[in-house]
């Protein structure tokens, strides 16, 4: 970063408002100063300062969006510094010499192809398209449909050897904000033109880094701002090697021209999907910004998009699901009350064995800050002081006729006082393992 923490707070407001999260401006400050904020997060900065403060508040890896897809915007080397920002965009292959039955094959792979795995959808996020006929027709059409396709939360990339190729495609989805690839060195100036004219991402393509210093610098200067970077390199070893030089030269060295994220191509490292597979999985783990598959297929995929969930999910935050009343196999006024914690994990695994038992039930789920049972009920999180304002407060009074509440097992020892918490309730132990809540049900009945 060009300034201190103390040089960016003389040019904040300092009105302490706390409207970007942090609650001063001084500490609001410090987060810019070491990359871990950005400053479109403090809506009162004025345009002086902002001005001033573009170059000292940026992340040392520029963020792009694309469409809907964001990516870059990291600011560490390792997640257990800082968990990483945005997800590698996992992106699938059509050109416009497919056959229109494997065209529609991968656009609908990419449509349908979606996993829920603890509160999440899994899926791909963009679409890339090729022109390799060089009919200008043709490209704009199959844009048209991989945009449809997209909808919108999909991104889209045009991908083509010329300006004018891509400016065919960008009259059927200029509204998306694609990302154009590529700026080379010897069409740099009219693919810039053409994403400074439509306000589109660009990439780079280089034949080695010197070259992608030279583009990214005359882009920049251009006045362009969301740069991706390909290396060029199309061997897992090179563009390992890449992909670990680009993020240290950013992040430890501040050397803003390489300071974007990247796209790599395992579709054009190997013929075999299992093989851009890990190839993939390779780049997901070491700082790939996208990667771009040849096909989408469900058990390729599906270990890629679970991978990427570990990689980018903040090791110092746990997954929580949101607190609330829970209804499960359509319950009525007669229905059991279970309560639990709002650790995602716990949360899927306690409906999953509700659900699994077919018996109508109301599951609360307490914000215990993410952590489990044992951990929340240690924490004192999970305790009688908490458990009976929030059932006071639910609307779970309201749906039910009957005053009885299931607490699992593991916090037996909180009953009593959930007793003096809630006079009117009968406290029910539950069982210590989720997987014997659906016999406990079988057996239990409100009182």
């Amino acid at each position: 970063m060009g300034l201190s923490g103390i040089e960016i707070y003389k040019l904040l407001p300092q009105t302490n408002c706390g409207d970007c999260g942090v609650p001063t401006c001084l500490a609001f400050a410090m987060k810019l100063a070491a990359g871990q904020t950005e400053l479109a997060k403090c809506p009162q900065v004025s345009e002086e300062s902002k001005q001033k403060l573009d170059i000292a508040s940026a992340p040392p890896i520029l963020p792009v969006t694309v469409g809907k897809f964001k990516t870059g915007g990291e600011t560490v080397l390792f997640r257990h510094e800082k968990s990483f920002v945005n997800p590698t965009g996992i992106a699938v292959l059509v050109t416009d010499k497919m056959s229109d039955a494997e065209a529609d094959k991968r656009i609908t792979n990419f449509r349908e192809l979606r996993y829920e795995r603890v509160g999440l959808v899994l899926k791909a996020d963009l679409i890339a398209v090729k022109s390799e006929s060089g009919d200008a027709g043709a490209f704009e059409k199959l844009v048209g449909k991989a945009k449809d396709a997209a909808g919108g939360d999909g991104g889209l990339i045009l991908m083509a050897d010329t300006a004018e190729l891509l400016a065919a495609g960008l009259k059927a989805a200029a509204d998306q904000k694609p990302l154009l690839y590529a700026a080379t060195k010897s069409n740099a100036e009219a693919v810039a033109a053409l994403a400074k004219e439509n306000k589109c991402p660009v990439a780079v393509k280089g034949e080695n880094l010197d070259e992608v210093i030279e583009l990214t610098q005359k882009l920049t200067g251009m006045g362009l701002k969301e740069i991706v970077i390909d290396s060029g390199s199309r061997k897992l070893r090179k563009v390992f090697e890449d992909q670990v030089i680009l993020r240290r030269a950013a992040i430890k060295k501040a050397f803003r021209p390489l300071g974007f994220p990247t796209i790599t191509f395992p579709c054009e490292m190997s013929n075999d999907l299992m093989e851009e597979t890990l190839i993939a999985s390779t780049l997901i783990a070491k700082y790939g910004g996208i990667v771009v598959l040849s096909d989408l297929e469900g058990h390729s995929l599906f270990p890629l998009v679970v991978q990427r969930m570990n990689i980018f999910t903040d090791p110092q935050r746990p997954m929580a699901t949101e607190q609330g009343i829970y209804p499960i196999n359509n319950p009525d006024d007669n229905s059991p009350v279970l309560i639990t914690t709002n650790f995602s994990l716990t949360y899927f695994i306690v409906s999953g064995e509700i659900e699994g038992s077919r018996i109508p039930t109301w599951l609360l789920v307490l914000d215990t800050e993410g952590l489990s049972v044992l951990t929340a009920w240690a924490a004192g999180k999970f305790a009688a002081d908490a458990i009976g304002p929030f059932v006071k407060k639910s609307d779970i009074v309201g749906k039910i006729k009957h005053r009885s509440l299931i607490i699992p097992g593991y916090a037996a020892s909180i009953s009593g006082e959930l007793e003096e918490e809630l006079p009117d309730w009968k406290i029910t132990i539950g069982p210590r393992e989720a997987a014997h809540i659906p016999a406990f049900l079988k057996q239990y009945k409100a009182s």
